[in-house]
């Protein structure tokens, strides 16, 4: 059999930075590929340059037999390539629907559209994934279901080949299981999938063939039932990852100091009586299912939505933080979970993005002091290992995964006393979570308060000292020490442990 899809000796330059440098890649029809490699290391760039979003420097793409040129994305998917991407790209102010069919909208000649048809033939591609519904703004939905629609969108089209960048970064267990299974009947329709994920489970999972890319070359290409996580993670980073998380506070204890108190928090829609406290030198993490209101918990903590009742504590002093400006002054700062609306502002450069939030300290009489903005920026980026060609370059011109590091490091400008991490490793690879952890440690050492909210329940277990659960807007419980065990979480996260208690408790009383 002969691949459907063949890259080689691809370069890709952008100004004095090196994307990419004669990488080659093979699929073959019905094959799961996976690409790995840590942020930087080219995986998307590759995939623009598949997808028609760039154009490669030198290099040859053979389709189907033979070569091809990929001027924009509407050629590429007329010869029957995909991409589903890290980044959201969907239309914000239009539904659900429109957003999915979009392909075939613009591709009809009719002058009206069949609006009855187009909302069923939406119902009918999320029925195989999460039914969402098809009517609302793509704008109103939280990032999870938007991902979910990011891929509806993909499958619609009539692809032999699919690209999937980081899909399940955004999704639950169940979701992800979802999507696992429409892969395997695109495999089974001969059709070829390259998988791009940081998940070492889900690639060993579902791919049959490894590739790795480090530092934009090629590095090796394996058979998926031949190597093993370890080995991918050293060819990946260049070297071995003997721990990949600092080791946690044992000397905290009930009577150590809260930094922060939560009591009786509710809003407008969703939250109901949550407390907790957030002790110095800990690292707490935040579990519970999509839709179990973590973001909201955070949203109305920090002034980012209201609160209808309940109060935040910092330091045991009162405060009714009513806006996110306030919460800022107060030392209390929240990296958002989705990092290109609201993390980091992809068109200004490094230094503008990581000085945002006050600028006082790099501005005089009005006008920003660039030498001081750029001095700033280049002590944090090298704090968090920022992979960058220099501080002014735009934040659209990096990895997803040094984005993120941007985002991170507009936060630790302000000096917080208290810092809120929504997904702070998503779309990060195994060497740079290495490094966001020791960061992250680090901060709960030198006295900062550090809550993590996750989805990825090793990452929780492996780095936090407790881990609170929500489930449907209320605390269903906490883990520490034997008891944070994925099980445990779950039981908590999905209401199985409140039903048991109910359940006894009726029991009890008949």
């Amino acid at each position: 059999m002969q691949p459907i899809l063949e890259v080689d000796d691809i370069h890709k330059s952008f100004g004095p930075v090196q994307a990419l440098r004669g990488v080659k890649l093979s699929l073959m029809p019905g094959e799961v590929h996976a690409l790995m490699g840590e942020n930087g290391a080219g995986k998307s760039t590759l995939m623009n340059i598949l997808s028609g979003v760039f154009a490669p420097d030198r290099g040859r793409i053979h389709f189907k037999g033979r070569d091809i040129v990929l001027p924009d994305p509407a050629k590429a998917q007329a010869h029957g390539i995909g991409l589903v991407h890290q980044e959201i790209a969907l239309c914000p102010d239009i539904s659900v629907a429109e957003n999915i069919l979009m392909a075939a909208t613009n591709s009809r000649t009719a002058f009206l559209m069949n609006d009855r048809e187009l909302r069923e033939r939406a119902k009918k591609v999320l029925a195989d994934l999460v039914p969402i519904p098809v009517d609302e703004k793509v704008g109103n939905l939280p990032i999870a279901s938007q991902q979910i629609v990011e891929i509806a969108k993909a499958l619609t089209l009539d692809c032999d080949v699919l690209i999937f960048d980081e899909p399940t970064a955004a999704l639950t267990d169940t979701e992800a299981e979802a999507l696992f299974r429409i892969i395997a009947d695109l495999k089974a329709r001969n059709i070829g999938i390259i998988y791009i994920s940081h998940r070492m489970a889900e690639i060993f999972a579902i791919s049959d063939r490894i590739t790795v890319f480090r530092d934009g070359t090629f590095i090796d290409t394996l058979m998926t039932a031949d190597t093993s996580p370890d080995e991918i993670a050293t060819k990946m980073v260049g070297r071995e990852i003997l721990n990949q998380f600092p080791a946690k506070n044992i000397e905290l204890h009930h009577a150590t100091p809260s930094l922060m108190s939560v009591r009786d928090l509710c809003d407008d829609s969703f939250l109901q009586d949550v407390s907790f406290d957030l002790r110095k030198g800990e690292v707490l993490g935040l579990a519970g299912l999509i839709g179990a209101g973590r973001s909201e918990l955070a949203h109305a903590i920090c002034g980012l939505s209201r609160k209808k009742s309940g109060t935040v504590s910092i330091h045991d002093k009162l405060f009714d933080i009513k806006s996110y400006a306030e919460s800022i002054q107060n030392g209390l700062v929240y990296l958002s979970e989705d990092r290109k609306g609201s993390g980091v502002f992809l068109d200004l450069s490094i230094a503008a993005n990581i000085t945002a939030l006050d600028l006082s300290h790099v501005s005089s009489r009005g006008f920003v002091r660039q030498r001081a903005e750029e001095k700033r920026a280049e002590e944090l980026g090298r704090l968090l290992s920022l992979r960058c060609a220099n501080v002014n370059q735009p934040v659209s011109a990096l990895s997803g995964g040094n984005q993120q590091k941007v985002a991170i490091a507009k936060m630790l400008s302000v000096h917080p006393g208290i810092i809120i991490f929504d997904e702070p490793t998503r779309g990060v690879d195994v060497g740079a979570k290495s490094e966001i952890y020791t960061i992250l440690r680090n901060l709960a050492d030198d006295g900062v308060g550090v809550l993590v909210i996750s989805s990825e329940m090793p990452e929780l277990i492996g780095l936090c000292d407790r881990i609170l659960v929500l489930h449907e807007g209320r605390m269903a419980g906490e883990v520490a020490g034997d008891t944070m065990t994925e099980e445990e979480i779950m039981k908590l996260a999905s209401g199985i442990s409140r039903q048991k208690a109910v359940m006894t408790k009726g029991e009890a009383a008949s």
